[in-house]
């Protein structure tokens, strides 16, 4: 990713953690990476462009968690465990991650349509992010997925995978109710061991 676009994502989510986004100014964006505000737009298009890669940007490092967070352990279950681990605790670090997650969108955060949008700008859409963005249902779904990529063995029998992938989907669905509604004591790693200790892995 070019420098100047990692830095107006980064100077757009700073001013995103201390405002709302309807009071987020571009020129101050651009301002706060150290580059004009011909440049931001050229990057990005628009207000909305630079939200959907901003939301993009913040998908993409949750999901890249997700795949560190399965190549921790040896262990199966410990992978998943820390999978929720990190599913929870980047929730709760990260405004942007918890709405994509939940489909809760605050009145502080942009107002963003999952759907494609179209747009005449010039810029390329890969870099403007006007494709679709994924729902809560899309994240417990590509996260299901490479979890399951990331335990199955090589020739591992249809059953087998379909009992891993309800354990996988199980986990996810376990950390995102984490999510909307902290657990007490032992936290999201106890009630993950728990329901894995009932299922096959």
């Amino acid at each position: 990713m070019p420098a100047a676009r990692e830095s107006l994502l980064d100077a757009a989510y700073t001013a995103l953690a201390r405002r709302p986004w309807s009071a987020v100014r571009m020129v101050d964006v651009a301002a706060a990476a150290g580059v004009s505000r011909q440049t931001l737009y050229n990057e990005f298009g628009s207000k909305e462009g630079l939200a959907r890669a901003l939301v993009r940007r913040e998908a993409d490092g949750y999901l890249a968690g997700v795949e560190r967070a399965l190549a921790t352990h040896s262990d199966p279950r410990e992978r998943l465990t820390a999978t929720a681990e990190w599913t929870a605790a980047t929730a709760r670090d990260n405004a942007l991650v918890r709405a994509m997650l939940t489909g809760c969108w605050g009145e502080r955060l942009p107002s963003l349509t999952l759907s494609a949008v179209p747009s005449s700008s010039a810029v390329p859409a890969q870099r403007r992010a006007d494709g679709p963005l994924p729902s809560p249902g899309d994240f417990v779904a590509l996260v299901r997925d490479r979890a399951v990529a990331a335990l199955s063995g090589p020739g591992a029998h249809k059953a087998d995978l379909a009992d891993l992938a309800r354990s996988c989907e199980l986990t996810v669905r376990i950390a995102l109710s984490c999510v909307s509604a902290p657990p007490g004591e032992g936290g999201v790693t106890d009630l993950v061991r728990s329901a894995l200790h009932r299922q096959p892995v």
